[in-house]
């Protein structure tokens, strides 16, 4: 009989993300439904995920069948069980543990690893300053933190994480100068506002993002722009076709990409006008990769703005790859009719909420921290299919 008040063994979301990051063999025995399940889960080139719904534990343990429960779940490794919350899943942990069985829970549940926020800093050479890039493994959601000269400009922050951005800038003696956001965003929340707003700093987007009915105070800038952040010079690089205000930002080497480039796929060019309007967004896009990209070294770190769902790491722990190596993607071989009929022939499920997101960004529609939160969980879904190489 399983003790209740027993501690259960457990795993916080950064241990786990870092046996994923380790390509560790990961076993997920998830217990939500499987509608929720199909729509996010655990992932990783490791990971190997079951789908068990909570009342089928409850009745094995009733008939005492719980190995016949186990036997089946896939993978390697010890058994880690997860939840939306962690509640349900500690109760099970708890009683495969007293079987005998090598198994933990996921501590908070899907819901704490949706607050995971990994920080690594790049190798680019940027400027004289530091380039730091922020991952969300939950949604793989990337972001940017430029240093230099005790100032800081913040990219693409997530509404999530604002204090985490302004404890990072308070613990590298820096102020937040700039916050920019790279395009409206139609997969998170943005934390523009808000972190403008609590650092006392400048919020920032493309005048052609401006365009589309933002509804507060920005600044804008247009390609060539630059912004100064300590002794570094950062340049804003015109860059449609996701959106028509998607805009890169050039430091140093490194070219924070936004949703333009991805590393093995670009970006899908329907979510701003739909279906009708994405032939010519996609080629938009063709000409921000051959025509306006081109002038960048292959040696330029293109650093993006979402990684896959099996992210593969560079030697300095970022999701980062050169523009030459992208450049070796089938994408930049083809013509322009053949692009743009690869990139809108299979898009696949837009993000979650994305239509409800964008009015969120563009100031349109207001809501409370819990509703953004629920808002953008799951996968961003921006990327067209991938480019296989």
């Amino acid at each position: 009989m399983s003790d209740p008040t027993a501690e259960v063994p457990s795993t916080t979301p950064g241990e786990l993300q870092d046996r994923i990051d380790r390509g560790e063999p990961v076993r997920v025995l998830d217990l939500r439904n499987r509608d929720e399940v199909e729509r996010w889960s655990l992932t990783g080139p490791s990971v190997t995920l079951t789908q068990r719904p909570y009342n089928r534990f409850i009745q094995a343990r009733v008939t005492d069948s719980v190995d016949a429960f186990v036997d089946d779940i896939a993978g390697e490794g010890p058994i880690t069980v997860v939840c939306a919350r962690g509640e349900a899943s500690a109760d099970v942990a708890r009683h495969l543990v007293d079987a005998g069985y090598d198994a933990h829970n996921l501590a908070g549940g899907m819901a704490a690893w949706a607050r995971l926020l990994r920080r690594v800093e790049l190798d680019a050479a940027s400027d004289g300053a530091t380039v730091v890039q922020y991952r969300r493994p939950a949604s793989g959601c990337l972001g940017y933190a430029v240093v230099a000269g005790g100032e800081m400009a913040v990219v693409d922050p997530l509404r999530a994480f604002v204090d985490r951005y302004a404890a990072d800038a308070r613990g590298r003696g820096a102020e937040i100068r700039w916050v920019i956001d790279t395009h409206v965003h139609a997969d998170h929340v943005s934390g523009l506002r808000g972190l403008a707003d609590a650092a006392g700093a400048t919020p920032v987007m493309s005048a052609p993002a401006v365009d589309r009915g933002v509804t507060f105070d920005v600044e804008t800038v247009t390609d060539g722009d630059e912004l100064q952040v300590g002794e570094a010079t950062l340049e804003a690089v015109h860059a449609p076709g996701h959106t028509t205000g998607m805009t890169a930002v050039a430091v140093g080497d490194a070219l924070l990409s936004g949703d333009s480039l991805f590393v093995g796929s670009v970006a899908r060019p329907d979510l701003e006008r739909g279906a009708d309007g994405a032939r010519d967004l996609a080629e938009e896009l063709y000409r921000t990769l051959t025509e306006r990209f081109a002038r960048f070294a292959d040696d330029t770190v293109v650093a993006p703005g979402h990684h896959a769902a099996d992210p593969a790491l560079a030697d300095d722990g970022g999701h980062t790859a050169t523009l030459g190596a992208l450049r070796d993607l089938p994408a930049f071989d083809m013509t322009r009719a053949a692009f743009v009929d690869y990139v809108t022939g299979d898009m696949g499920p837009r993000p979650a909420n994305f239509e409800t997101v964008i009015d969120v960004n563009l100031g349109r529609e207001t809501v409370d921290e819990t509703t953004a939160f629920e808002l953008e969980l799951g996968p961003n879904n921006c990327a067209a299919t991938p480019v296989e190489q």
